[in-house]
């Protein structure tokens, strides 16, 4: 059975609000190409291009120009930047919708507002191209897409390889490379940056414009539980700017993917799939229930008893083994892969927190 469609309509309970700052349509929606004086693309004439950020600067300018002439329609959808975001992006020829402020900014908020703006403007464009304002969107990447959706009809959603624009200049920007790196073939999520089917997007109501995080898994959850499938193609498809040089921002991102998992497991947890329950059950295993049961023995057992830490340098050797690649890559994912359990049991804690007190998560940034 399908899960109920979620509304963009307004939903109280789960705080979302739906401004509406959209103001007038323009005549036409291929302005995008005018303004540089270059015809669009073969094959883009059938996709809408929706872009998210927020300060992102000379990203979002490379972002911008990476899709103008490959898109029938490109809109950005901006939150809250002061760096001058939102008139780059009216220079470039997008849409451009900001936010309203007063309403706690979300990615799926602002992916929602811009597939509104897009139907408003281009209501017979069947596809659209989600993607995040650091990232740039390859050459060719949108037409093998589009054609993809077009020879594989029961596809909504179909995404490529998403790599890090700068993988050697830290290690928590390595860290991004490889987690982006995941296996091709029919799978389960997609991330930030797809191109999704807009009949379908519609038919489960789009995101959840109250997560903070995970909302991509979410989506997935249900389109996949409507009889839609999802697809990752051997091909390039974006270069990310993580721009993460600081311990405290791999902090801050993984904690919020913590967040993101409680969230996950809440709303589809009960579900066959069991969606991100193992997920949120390690983070509070290796975070919470072993430490303090690691702290409790050694206060016991005196000297053996703080033998007990010991699970964790063995896990990170089991971790090192499981992995792929050289040796000194292996150990230190395994290390960050132990460590990160840590951010995302916070996370964990702040949705039981928000859970209880019925307050409505706010962004967590690390940028």
């Amino acid at each position: 059975m399908a899960l109920p469609a979620y509304s963009l309509s307004a939903d109280i309970d789960e705080g979302f609000q739906r401004p509406s700052r959209f103001g007038q349509a323009p005549l036409a929606y291929r302005a995008a190409a005018k303004v540089v004086g270059e015809e669009v693309e073969p094959g883009a004439s059938k996709v809408g291009v929706v872009a998210i950020g927020r300060n992102e600067g000379q990203r979002l300018d490379k972002c911008l120009k990476s899709v103008i002439q490959r898109a029938a329609l490109v809109v950005y959808v901006d939150s809250g930047s002061t760096d001058g975001s939102a008139p780059m992006a009216r220079s470039s020829g997008s849409e451009v919708v900001e936010l309203d402020t007063l309403i706690p900014f979300t990615a799926a908020r602002a992916r929602n507002e811009g597939f509104e703006r897009m139907r408003q403007v281009a209501p017979d464009l069947p596809y659209v191209h989600f993607v995040d304002a650091d990232c740039e969107v390859v050459a060719g990447w949108i037409e093998t897409a589009a054609a993809f959706l077009d020879a594989h009809l029961d596809v909504a959603v179909v995404c490529g390889r998403r790599r890090e624009r700068y993988p050697t200049r830290s290690i928590y920007n390595n860290l991004c490379n490889i987690e982006w790196d995941t296996p091709v073939g029919e799978t389960k999520a997609c991330g930030g940056d797809a191109l999704m089917r807009v009949d379908a997007f519609e038919q489960v109501g789009g995101y959840r414009a109250h997560l903070i995080a995970g909302e991509e898994p979410e989506l997935c959850v249900r389109l996949r539980a409507a009889g839609w499938r999802v697809w990752r193609l051997d091909a390039e498809m974006t270069f990310h700017d993580a721009a993460m040089t600081r311990f405290s921002q791999w902090w801050s991102r993984t904690l919020r993917n913590g967040y993101g998992f409680a969230q996950g497991a809440y709303l589809h947890g009960a579900s066959t799939e069991r969606h991100s329950v193992w997920k949120s059950l390690r983070a509070w295993l290796w975070g919470v229930f072993l430490p303090l049961g690691c702290l409790l023995s050694g206060l016991t057992f005196g000297t053996w008893g703080w033998a007990a830490w010991l699970i964790y340098p063995f896990q990170i050797l089991r971790q090192t083994v499981r992995n792929s690649g050289p040796l000194r890559q292996r150990a230190l994912l395994a290390l960050f892969q132990l460590l990160a359990r840590f951010p995302e049991s916070w996370g964990q804690i702040k949705f039981v927190r928000d859970l209880m007190l019925r307050r409505q998560a706010r962004l967590i940034e690390y940028k």
